[in-house]
């Protein structure tokens, strides 16, 4: 490839780069112990101080370096003064090396749409600061909450994702003092998928992740009806798809509304660069163009393999309940 890389091949360089900043201001707030939370719309969706910082560091860095694209954050925060210190503007010399698949490399900045979600897990995250600061066992208790939590930056063209980014900032947490925390995955449909080595769950096993503190009878029932083999409940949709990814689920099963397109740009993008599927419960793609709806209101159903079979098993009840669309 001659010439300066593409712009979409920039703007992942500059997401991998933003999501790392983003993820040590999640780290600082933790343990800082003043996570400054708000209830949003009730207890069980917060925002801390950590998903204000994030988003603001996150939207500021993006919107500086590639000031034409469109940028939609979970967080709806007051228009203040950005300080200096949380802007990142490195880029990923990795990432700036590979050549963009040739259907992308001619898209100019307008044509892109960037969902962000600066900290999925929240719920977890207060948790685990808890535990952090109160618990005498405080590595013990926050190291299944702590994995929970991820950094989501997604990139969407012409309402598809082609490009996605994961952080887990805590990863290496079990290691103790002195461990390199923090590990980022990405990848774009056509390119692959860099950070994390690719696995499945062995034998033909179903393996069913889901929901962690959002269950409901819709959900419960999805699930049963898929005849899995285990069930894996965890929080977070980042935490989810890394689960289907690495091997230890071979579906995410979520039938009901809550997971909005922030959740599900950047962890589409990841799966498919790895031949796997995200859809809503009924198998219909989501869109993701800037006017569209946030909410997800019909479900989630990713999977690495097999996605016509999970698609087949959802329950009558469920389809009729969650219209797609």
């Amino acid at each position: 490839m001659s010439g300066s890389p593409a712009v979409l091949m920039r703007l992942v360089a500059s997401c991998y780069t933003v999501s790392e900043r983003a993820g040590a201001i999640v780290r600082k707030v933790l343990h800082s112990g003043e996570l400054g939370i708000v209830e949003k719309t009730g207890a069980d969706d917060l925002q801390t101080l950590a998903d204000r910082l994030a988003q603001q560091s996150i939207c500021a860095s993006l919107s500086r370096r590639f000031p034409k694209i469109t940028i939609i954050g979970e967080e709806e925060l007051p228009a203040e003064e950005i300080k200096e210190e949380i802007i990142e503007s490195g880029l990923s010399e990795e990432i700036l090396l590979k050549t963009c698949p040739e259907e992308y490399s001619d898209l100019k900045e307008e044509e892109l749409v960037v969902w962000v979600d600066p900290l999925d897990g929240t719920k977890e995250y207060t948790e685990a600061s808890r535990c952090l600061h109160h618990c005498t066992e405080a590595r013990h208790q926050t190291k299944g909450l702590l994995d929970n939590v991820t950094v989501l930056i997604g990139i969407a063209h012409g309402g598809r994702a082609i490009a996605g980014v994961i952080h887990q900032p805590f990863y290496n947490y079990e290691l103790g003092a002195g461990a390199a925390l923090g590990r980022t995955l990405w990848g774009i449909p056509g390119l692959g998928a860099f950070g994390f080595e690719l696995q499945e769950v062995p034998g033909g096993r179903r393996v069913v992740t889901t929901t962690r503190s959002h269950s409901n009878k819709l959900v419960t029932d999805c699930v049963d009806a898929m005849e899995p083999h285990e069930v894996v409940r965890v929080g977070g949709a980042g935490n989810k798809i890394i689960q289907l990814v690495e091997g230890r689920a071979s579906a995410y099963v979520f039938a009901s509304p809550g997971c909005k397109k922030w959740d599900t740009c950047a962890t589409e993008a990841i799966l498919h660069a790895v031949g796997g599927k995200l859809t809503d419960i009924h198998g219909n793609a989501y869109r993701y163009d800037a006017n569209v709806k946030h909410m997800n209101s019909a479900g989630v159903l990713a999977t690495l393999r097999n996605h016509e079979y999970y698609v087949s098993r959802v329950p009558q009840s469920v389809l009729q309940a969650l219209k797609s669309g």
